[in-house]
Parts: C-alpha cells; sequence; structure tokens
C-alpha cells in the first residue's frame, strides 16, 4: 500500500534537473494552472455523472495537482505539501468550534453560522481593505457572481424577496432590448447590459438557493441531449443537418421537447 510520503518522493523525482521527466522540469505554477483547473472539472464531471470508478480516478489527478504546486513550492523554498496538511488542519479545528471546542450547532445553519463567524475573526487579523478582498478572480464567472452576491448579503446589502429580484432582471432584460434596437448597436455596450443580465439572473438564483453554475451546466446538458436526438432524427430522414431549414430543425426539435 502506498503512503503519502512514497507519492511526494514520485513527484519530486519527476521534477529531478538531472533526471527527471522533460515535461514535468519544464513546468511552473503559471503553466499548471489549466491542467488544475481541468482535473477540478474532471471531478466535478465524474460527481454529477455518478461514476464512482471516474471519480476514484479523478480524485487521484486531482491530488496530484495538490503535490505537484507544492513540490514547486519546496523547490522556490517557500513552503512543502507538509505545510499545506498544517494549515488545512488547523483551519478545519478553528472553524468548527462545535465540534472541538465550546460551541453548539444543532443544524447545518448554525454549524455554517460558526464557519462563517470564525472565518471572519480570520479576515480581521489580515486586515483586509473590503469584505470582497479575497474572492479569487480566477472562480467560474457565475460563481463569482454569486460569492460577491453573498459577501454583500452578510453585511445587508440584498434585495427584500426574490420578487424585487425578478423586477431587477426584467429591468435589466429591458436595457438590453434598447440596445438591441438601437441604431446603429454598440457592442461594447449590449455586452454590459447582457452581463448585467447574467449578474441579476444569478442573484435570482441565489434567493432561490440554486446554484447558478449547477443551473447552467444542467442546462447545457439539457441542450446537448436534445440536440444529439434532432440529428439522430435528420439521419434517419436520409439527411444532413445542412440540407435541413431553420424552420425544419425547430420543428423536430419541438417535437423533441414535446415527448419529453
Amino acid at each position: 500500500m502506498v503512503n503519502i510520503q512514497q507519492f511526494l518522493e514520485v513527484v519530486e523525482k519527476l521534477r529531478d534537473p538531472q533526471t527527471g521527466c522533460p515535461w514535468d522540469i519544464k513546468q511552473t505554477f503559471d503553466s499548471m494552472i489549466p491542467c488544475l483547473l481541468e482535473e477540478t472539472y474532471e471531478v466535478a464531471e465524474a460527481i454529477h455523472t455518478k461514476d464512482h470508478t471516474a471519480l476514484r480516478e479523478e480524485l487521484g489527478d486531482l491530488l496530484l495537482q495538490v503535490v505537484f504546486f507544492s513540490q514547486l513550492a519546496k523547490e522556490e523554498g517557500t513552503f512543502t505539501f507538509q505545510d499545506v496538511l498544517n494549515d488545512i488542519h488547523e483551519k478545519l479545528i478553528y472553524r468548527h468550534p462545535h465540534v472541538f471546542g465550546d460551541k453548539s450547532a444543532s443544524s447545518s445553519e448554525e454549524a455554517l453560522q460558526n464557519w462563517e463567524a470564525q472565518k471572519a475573526k480570520e479576515k480581521a487579523a489580515k486586515q483586509q481593505q473590503s469584505i470582497l478582498d479575497d474572492l479569487p478572480f480566477a472562480l467560474p464567472a457565475l460563481t463569482r457572481a454569486t460569492k460577491l452576491q453573498k459577501r454583500c448579503a452578510k453585511v445587508g446589502f440584498d434585495w427584500d424577496n426574490p420578487q424585487d429580484v425578478l423586477a431587477k432582471v426584467e429591468e435589466e432584460l429591458e436595457e438590453v432590448r434598447e440596445e438591441l434596437y438601437a441604431t446603429p448597436v454598440e457592442p461594447e455596450k449590449l455586452a454590459e447590459e447582457l452581463g448585467d443580465l447574467l449578474f441579476a439572473s444569478v442573484n435570482l438564483c441565489r434567493h432561490h438557493n440554486i446554484d447558478a453554475e449547477t443551473c447552467l451546466r444542467n442546462a447545457n446538458v439539457k441542450f446537448e441531449n436534445r440536440f444529439k436526438l434532432v440529428e439522430k432524427r435528420v439521419k434517419e430522414e436520409g439527411k444532413s443537418l445542412e440540407e435541413c431549414s431553420l424552420v425544419e430543425l425547430d420543428l423536430i426539435w419541438h417535437q423533441i421537447k414535446t415527448m419529453e
């Protein structure tokens, strides 16, 4: 059975300037970011499809990313994998005072409140200039929008009810219409209004406890499945997509949607 120390040694050997792998030796913090994001999304995909065999493999790939970045840091002399373990171990204990301390929590909501209270103390100690300072810019846009809104909601900057948010969505949609009907259409202004519409839509999701990222991911899957059925129907009719008019394709689309 392999232990974590053996795994660390394998990665260290891959990075050895004389005997390691040329590809691994060449990598830097920046060059590894795409790998980290790809592996994270592949873990999410395995969870979404409930493929536990794939999840086991993808979690290993994600762990490799953590170890690899830690190895890069070790070579720079900034921190080690052990430091990473120490930090997360300390953080979990500190942020769960209802498990490891004298606080109590009888529900997941209370547990989250304890977590956020401890997190707030950490931020105060760091003397952040804004409550938004530590939100990573590299987060997926929908996820970051949700986090921005949640942070502001904690200090009272939020709509009172979902109806108010829906009104905001409709307001932003009207502003999109105005830009579309402008002569000429200015792409930059239209993009700005579309961004506002997306942001307001994320807010509506949040007020209904719906994760916007998951919501859009599911919509993507639904569209993909329906379009593949359209392709199949067209092929069964002995045609290609290019041979069909938009009216024909739209009719097939709605037939499939009705069947669902």
